[in-house]
This record gives C-alpha cells, structure tokens and sequence, in this order.
C-alpha cells in the first residue's frame, strides 16, 4: 500500500513539474530557435518562413510595387544587397546575402529592412529639424552622384533647398555591416540658420523572437557606458513618448535573437537619444544639439549604422577598432558573460578545426569532462563508498525505523567511521550547472550555429530535433503539441540519465527512489523542445559520465576486494 502511495506521489510530482516547466519556460528560458525543418511521410523538408505581423491599421503594400516608387541607389557588399530610396534618404531596403531564411537550398535570404507602408516595415532615416531655413523631409527626392554603393564606392545625396542651403548626405559602407553617414549642410545664405543633424530606426510590430529573461529582444541601448535591456515594446506601448536620455556616444536601436540595427554616434560627441512608440510602430532616434551655421560656413556631423547579423568576433572588432562603447553587448550574455565567452570562443575555435559544429560540442564535453576529471573522481569514489555503506544503512533502517532521531545519529555515526561524506557528490553537480548554463546562453545566441547541421536528419542544431516518435516520424498527418513533442535525441538523453541514475546509490527513503525513477523520462520531455545541440551536449556529457563512473567504480571494488584480502591474512 506504501509503494503504491509513494508511486502516485512520485506520479504526480512529475506531473507538476512537466506541466509547470511548459508554462515557465518561454518566459525563463526559452527553448530554442522555431524548427527549420519538420518530417513528412517518412522525409524531412524545410519550413517556410513565418509570415510576417499584420498592421491592420495601416494600408499594406505588396513591397515589389513600393521599392518601384522611388529612384534608388543600389547597395551591393560581400555580406548585403539592398538599396537606398532618394525619397527621403532612407536605407529601407536591406538583405543579409550569406543568411537564409530556413536550411533550404533556395532559400531567400534574411530581409532586415523593408520600406515604409509593407507588412514589415524597418528602415533607417536621417535629416535635420531646425529652424530659419527649409529643411528636407521624408517627401524630399534627393539627387546621386552614384548608382551603387559599395565597399570603398561611397555615395552622396545633395538637396538644394533654393535658399542658399545645400543639403548633403555621404554614405560610406565597410565588407561587411557598418554604414558612415556624413551630414553635411552649407550655407550660402546671406544669414545664420540653426540646425540639429538626427538619425533614426523606425520598424513596425514587435520582434518574431521572444523576449525573456534570459533573451532580451526590442529595444536596447548603450548610455553612457551602461548596456540598457530594460526598455521593451511593452514599455513603449503603455507609453508613447517613451524615455529619452542625455548620453556622450554609445548607441541604440532595435535587437533580434541574431539581428541588430543600431545607430551609432560619435563616441565623444554629446547627444539625446531615446525610444518611442504608437500603434504598433516604433521608433529609436538620436539627434545632436543645435548647430548655427554663418554665412558661408558649413556643418557636419558623422553617424554610424550597423545593420546586419550579431556575429561575435565581429562586434568584438568594431568595438575596440573604432571605440564604440559596449557594442559586443549587443548579444545578451548575461551576468556570467565572463564565463559564456570563454565557453563561446572555444566552441567556436573547435568548429573551426572539425567544420562540424555538432563534432565540436562533442569535443567540447569531452574537454570539460577533462577539467572535471579530478573532482568527479572524488564523487564517484563518494559514491563508490555509499554503494558500500548501503547494507549497513538498510540495516540501520530498519532497526530503528521506530526511532528517526536515533535514525539519524547512528547514520551519521557510521559515515563518521567508514569516513564517508555523503554530500561530496553534490559539488560535481554544482560546478556543472554554470557550464551547462553558459553553453545553453551560447547555442540560444550565437549566430554561428543558426542553421549548423550535424549528421543524418540533424539539419539544425539550433532548433529541437524535428524526427518526432509521438507522429511516427512524420507519417501520421499531425504535429504533436509542445509537450509531446519528442524527438530521437531526448528519448536517448533519457536513456542515458537512466543508465546514470543506475549507477548511482540509491536513496533510502522510498518517495525518493520512485521519483528518481521516473525523472529521466519526465525530463526527457522538458528537454524535447530545446536546441538539438544543447541535448547532444547533455546525452554524451551523460554517456562519458557512465563510462568514467563505471571505470572508478570497478577500480573501487577491486580496492575493496584487495583490502578484504589483506584483513583476513
């Protein structure tokens, strides 16, 4: 009757951590990329890309038809194709040539910016507000002195106000994200005008990643040397005028999972910048103080705009090569970003040597396992000893299973002679969650494995494994709900933690054998919506853990045997 009670406890407790591990974790830690791929009939093919947000209030245009509407300037980089439309100096036409939208051989690649009056609007701007003077607009059609920018072809647009103002805006890009604005305005006038240079990001809807706590995604910002994440579209909706702040450089804009457009002032130049937003649309601007160009003098004023994919290295580089505070926080490392980069740049340096991205969190494992080769020893040996003990335990149960004060102090008298410590498996397990945790943080944010294949039907490691047992591998015509999601890769995990648990000695008290019992397949099912790789990690991680803990144990037992030899002599 006992067993039974125990077994439902156990039954039930599983339950509720299944089902309220569902509930939490998009919010505390979201599980993984969308699936790129999914098995029908037995084969694996490649998901279309989501469908971009509806603004209802707002007339949607096919994009084709708009990008026809005004003169343009194309933009043609190793790592981006777009255009710039001369109506109202905007850079609203941006894709990420070396990015596809899903693993598919045609597939198009990333679009970052679309022109106003699309379904998913995105584009930079930039001008002047002012006074004294007529000042280009967002209708302004500006004049080229080129038809394509490109790396080292700079581009500048002129506007002639007929008031002996001359308006220009140089464009320069590098080989892969980075854009130079100059903002030159010339006075020719017979008096002073006062201007006040601005750039701005403006998008429609929300981000398609989901913002949690562990992955922020909208709004983001660098003040004054501190990263802001803060600030999200929820905050904008509740209010539209937003926050605004004084700051010397730094930079802001809107980030993705693995996009970012950010505008970046000069470093040392003062600036107010800030975020606002109404009706689904949102806006990331910064504008300098009020110039007063003379007569015959002119004005200038250099920003940048990074608008590409959140490649580390290359964060990395235009922070320290050009001085921009903070700009490698674009990716949300977190609080243990002095542990994830190192666990970064490894993988990334194993990658590289294997050109296997799944080959190299193999090999990462294998290296970690390494550095922790000392301390799992002494919590097998722990382990080993308990295995031992457990006789003696039992016995000492039942003996005073009347008695639990008494219970507790022969145990604990006992683990003081035999001079066993039975929390000294604990420490392994402590020491493994920070890594653990830092390699979910890097395969939930790196860019680098985005689309990375591993072997057979593994096209994806940064999304869950799509090769689903609860459909029969995609012959039956339906896609499980989120909790019945699973896949090859957590069934083995489970497996593996089994095979693991088995090993270890087992608990005394009954509730507590059944539930350890049953937690490798009820964690079986949380893992199956997270990133492939991350699963891959923690079922070789499981597997050298049997093999070493199996090889310690038998050594142990041969010590033991040995030294119940040597007492009977």
């Amino acid at each position: 009757m006992d067993n039974q009670r125990n077994l439902i406890l156990a039954l039930v407790l599983s339950f509720l951590v299944l089902l309220g591990w569902t509930l939490l974790s998009d919010r505390i830690l979201p599980t993984a990329t969308p699936p790129s791929t999914k098995i029908v009939d037995g084969k694996q093919v490649a998901l279309p890309k989501p469908e971009a947000p509806i603004d209802s209030a707002a007339q949607i245009r096919d994009r084709a038809i708009v990008l026809r509407e005004a003169p343009r300037v194309a933009i043609a980089t190793p790592k981006l194709k777009g255009s710039i439309s001369l109506k109202g100096a905007r850079i609203d036409d941006l894709v990420l040539v070396t990015y596809g939208e899903t693993i598919a051989k045609n597939s198009p690649p990333v679009r970052l910016l679309s022109p106003g009056g699309t379904a998913d609007a995105y584009f930079a701007g930039f001008g002047w507000t002012g006074q004294g003077a007529a000042l280009p607009g967002a209708d302004t059609v500006w004049a080229a002195d080129g038809a394509t920018l490109a790396p080292g072809k700079p581009v500048t647009l002129s506007w002639n106000n007929g008031q002996g103002q001359l308006f220009r805006i140089r464009f320069d890009v590098d080989a892969d994200y980075l854009f130079t604005v100059t903002q030159t305005v010339a006075n020719a006038g017979a008096g002073a005008v006062g201007v006040k240079p601005y750039g701005l990001v403006s998008r429609i809807g929300h981000s398609k990643d989901a913002d949690s706590w562990t992955m922020h995604t909208g709004p983001i910002a660098t003040f004054d040397g501190v990263t802001d994440y803060g600030i999200d579209f929820s905050d904008l909706d509740k209010n539209p005028a937003g926050e605004r702040r004084n700051s010397t450089g730094g930079w802001l804009g809107f980030g993705d999972k693995y996009w970012l457009t950010a505008l970046i002032p000069d470093q040392k130049a003062a600036v107010e910048a800030g975020f606002r937003g109404a009706d689904g649309r949102y806006q990331a601007d910064l504008s300098r103080a009020v110039e007063v160009v003379a007569p015959k003098t002119q004005a200038t004023a250099v920003t940048r705009l990074f608008a590409g994919a959140k490649e580390a290295h290359l964060l990395e580089r235009y922070q320290d090569d050009l001085g921009i505070a903070r700009l490698d926080r674009a990716i949300d490392w977190g609080w243990f970003v002095w542990f994830e980069k190192p666990i970064f740049y490894l993988l990334d340096w194993l990658f590289r040597m294997v050109g296997n991205f799944g080959v190299a969190i193999m090999c990462l494992t294998v290296v970690v396992r390494g550095l922790m080769f000392p301390i799992a020893q002494k919590q097998f040996s722990s382990a080993a000893a308990m295995r031992v003990l457990q006789p003696k335990m039992k016995a000492l149960q039942e003996k005073y299973k009347d008695d639990k004060p008494r219970l507790q102090q022969e145990m604990m008298q006992l683990h003081k002679d035999e001079k066993v410590n039975p929390l000294a498996g604990c420490l392994p397990i402590f020491l493994q969650i920070p890594v653990f945790y830092a390699l979910y943080k890097v395969l939930m944010l790196s860019i680098e494995m985005r689309h990375q294949p591993f072997i057979l039907w593994i096209k994806d490691l940064s999304a869950p494994d799509p090769l689903l047992v609860t459909n029969l591998f995609g012959l039956l015509p339906f896609t499980p709900p989120h909790m019945l999601a699973l896949g090859v890769l957590p069934i083995i995990l489970g497996i593996t933690m089994y095979f693991q648990f088995k090993l270890n000695p087992q608990a005394m008290d009954e509730t507590q054998r059944q539930i350890f019992s049953i937690m490798p397949w009820v964690l079986m099912f949380v893992m199956a919506g997270y990133a492939a790789g991350l699963v891959i990690y923690w079922s070789w991680s499981n597997t050298l853990t049997i093999l070493q803990q199996k090889w310690l144990y038998s050594r142990h037992d041969k010590q033991i045997a040995s030294k119940g030899v040597e007492e009977r002599r």
